[in-house]
């Protein structure tokens, strides 16, 4: 009997891998801490997807999280993040500093920060990371603004997001 049962599931197991298939999603956190006049962003991506987006937009010899990570990976970081990842403040483009980055098992974290913002009223955000090379990429956005929470998904299809918070 465990005969059988053994066979079957050597037969079965791989057609049912045949199906996985890897997800592609990266989640953003902004939070508004109005004391400080700053917002914060940390946005958590892949660390394979976001070396194999850097090795094909800057340089191929990329290696992150290695003893050896060339001392330019934070600055192709950061100008990728500048592309990607848009952000008006009360109908204003505003620019984020890239405060740093560290690695959390298989994510990189990278750490923004937006200053010297007084009150938000309205938040128009464009996340396109990694949307060029991973066409199934879904980012997810979680804000806490005006102590208001929202969660907003962004798609191939759907780039943009408006929050208002009148």
């Amino acid at each position: 009997m465990n005969f059988i049962k053994v066979t079957l599931l050597a037969i079965v197991f791989p057609f049912f891998l045949s199906f996985a298939h890897k997800y592609y999603v990266s989640v953003t956190q902004i939070e508004y801490i109005k004391r400080k006049k700053a917002v914060q962003i940390i946005t958590r991506i892949d660390v394979d997807d976001l070396e194999y987006t850097l090795q094909e937009r800057f340089d191929k010899n990329i290696d992150l999280t290695t003893i050896n990570e060339k001392s330019t990976v934070d600055d192709y970081i950061k100008r990728y993040l500048k592309q990607k990842l848009k952000i008006k403040i009360n109908t204003k483009e505003v620019a984020f500093n890239f405060v740093g980055k560290e690695y959390e098992n298989d994510q990189v974290a990278c750490y923004l920060e937006i200053q010297d913002v007084a009150a938000i009223i309205t938040i128009d955000i464009s996340n396109t990371v990694l949307f060029d090379l991973f066409p199934k990429q879904k980012n997810m956005v979680k804000s806490k603004i005006n102590s208001k929470v929202n969660s907003l998904i962004f798609t191939k299809e759907d780039t943009n997001q408006h929050l208002n918070f009148k």
